[in-house]
């Protein structure tokens, strides 16, 4: 079984568990955590609230914006709302919904013939009462270009399945995450 800590997000004002594979690359109003051997990568981000997105499309609407900001083609996969016991340490009265694609998308704006192919799940925590719009997504690759950069460290063609490679796989890092996600100071989200 792989090795799972407790990471402090947001200066300990946020915390939820990750693989120790995962390493921080972090900035002020997100968290990244990446495992370049296996290209995979973890955010949290903390956005304004957008009031005019309805509450059961937020989690696609965030993954579509995130699709076309990065030029990629996406085919949606699945879109649900999570249940109070998925991310057990929130309010049950908050809106959790999650969304999962998959990209073809190149990275560092590379050209086309070096896309890959990345599932992302994606949960959208709306936090209402401090305006805040919580995303947390979780990149899977697939299938990496030889023409990619992330070619050079991680190699090419499709990805090694999670279990081969003795790791969580991307759904069980993005549910251990959920089931993990608590806010230890709300003062994190005062303008």
């Amino acid at each position: 079984m792989e090795r799972i800590a407790e990471q402090p997000l947001f200066g300990g004002a946020i915390s939820c568990s990750l693989p120790t594979r995962f390493q921080t690359v972090s900035n002020i109003r997100e968290e990244v955590f990446a495992d370049a051997s296996r290209d995979e990568s973890v955010i949290v981000e903390l956005l304004e609230l957008k009031p005019e997105i309805p509450d059961e499309q937020s989690a696609s609407w965030f993954l579509q914006d995130l699709a076309s900001e990065q030029d990629a083609l996406m085919e949606m996969e699945s879109v649900s709302q999570l249940q109070p016991g998925d991310v057990p340490f929130l309010d049950p009265s908050i809106v959790k919904g999650v969304a999962v694609g998959k990209l073809k998308v190149s990275k560092s704006r590379q050209s086309a013939d070096a896309a890959n192919i990345v599932r992302i799940y994606m949960a959208n925590l709306r936090l209402r009462s401090v305006k805040t719009d919580v995303l947390i997504s979780v990149y899977e690759p697939l299938y990496i270009s030889a023409l990619s950069e992330s070619a050079a460290s991680g190699g090419s063609g499709f990805a090694v399945p999670a279990a081969v490679a003795g790791c969580s796989s991307a759904l069980e890092v993005f549910q251990t995450i959920l089931r993990t996600l608590k806010v230890h100071d709300w003062a994190l989200f005062v303008n």
